[in-house]
C-alpha cells in the first residue's frame, strides 16, 4: 500500500486547481524541469507526488500527467549517468 497516495488532501480546491492549470501551461522540457526545480525547493511534497495524485484523482488527463513524469524520470536518469561517468 503507497502511504503517499492516501494522506487526503494536499492542497485546498484552488490551490489544486491552480497547480493543474501551472502543468497545462508549460509545454516544454526546460520549462517542465524549471517549474518543477522551483515547486520541490518551495514544498514538503515532491511535484511528482502531486501529479500522481491528479492522475489518480482524475483531475489531469493521463497525457499529460505521462508528459510530465517522462520528463523528470528522464531527467533525473541523465543526472545519475553523468555522476556515474
Amino acid at each position: 500500500m503507497t502511504l503517499s497516495l492516501n494522506i487526503g488532501n494536499f492542497f485546498n480546491d484552488s490551490c489544486s486547481h491552480a497547480l493543474v492549470d501551472e502543468l497545462r501551461k508549460k509545454t516544454t522540457e526546460k520549462e517542465i524541469l524549471e517549474f518543477e526545480e522551483k515547486f520541490n525547493s518551495k514544498n514538503e511534497k515532491n511535484l511528482h507526488v502531486y501529479i500522481c495524485r491528479f492522475l489518480k484523482n482524475r483531475s489531469i488527463s493521463r497525457a499529460l500527467a505521462s508528459k510530465w513524469l517522462i520528463t523528470m524520470i528522464n531527467n533525473k536518469e541523465s543526472e545519475i549517468n553523468t555522476l556515474k561517468n
